[in-house]
């Protein structure tokens, strides 16, 4: 099965993911995780650069750097399929980062890249207020990225909401790590 855990920066995809991988790995099956920007490419060391620079021009390299990495890992995936060398693949961040394109190009591109790029087995979208999520990346220690602060975090989630009908399981991770655990054990269960 192939997994996406998406969500906006601070919200705890990979822990969600984690916690994916952890129960399918219990239950005997094999599970390749790959998280975006995926620092084990160079495309994705590149991407993560980018991230970290200030104005226009750099969060358009760094959105251009994010498609060829989430390609090169449906690339990954699709090879994974031929091999069988996993049971299950988890995407942390795909389709939803289209949020961070401005308001009216949003939709253009989700239904875009819904068309271009496959579509996953499971969708699990994990949901934070915008306080919690920069409380969360203050907390981190580690160097803040241009779409890190209150004003974008906030638009993101908005722009994240329109598209929660198109079969997204909600995570609610506002609460304890326990409580979002649960809701992903019951989402899992329903398998």
């Amino acid at each position: 099965m192939w997994y996406v855990v998406d969500g906006m920066d601070g919200c705890g995809k990979s822990s969600a993911a984690e916690y994916i991988r952890e129960h399918l790995k219990a239950k005997g099956r094999r599970v390749l995780l790959i998280t975006h920007p995926n620092r084990d490419t160079k495309v994705g060391m590149k991407e993560a650069a980018w991230l970290l620079k200030e104005g226009k021009f750099a969060k358009i390299v760094a959105t251009q750097y994010y498609i060829r990495d989430v390609l090169h890992s449906v690339r990954v995936m699709k090879k994974n399929k031929k091999t069988q060398e996993y049971d299950d693949v988890i995407f942390v961040r795909y389709i939803m980062a289209v949020s961070y394109v401005p308001k009216p190009l949003c939709r253009l591109a989700y239904g875009f890249f819904k068309l271009l790029l496959p579509e996953p087995d499971e969708k699990f979208f994990v949901d934070v207020t915008a306080e919690t999520a920069m409380s969360r990346i203050s907390s981190r220690g580690e160097e803040i990225e241009s779409f890190e602060n209150m004003e974008d975090l906030t638009k993101t989630m908005e722009k994240m909401h329109m598209f929660l009908g198109d079969n997204w399981k909600t995570v609610d991770n506002n609460g304890t790590p326990q409580e979002t655990e649960a809701q992903i054990a019951g989402y899992l269960s329903e398998e």
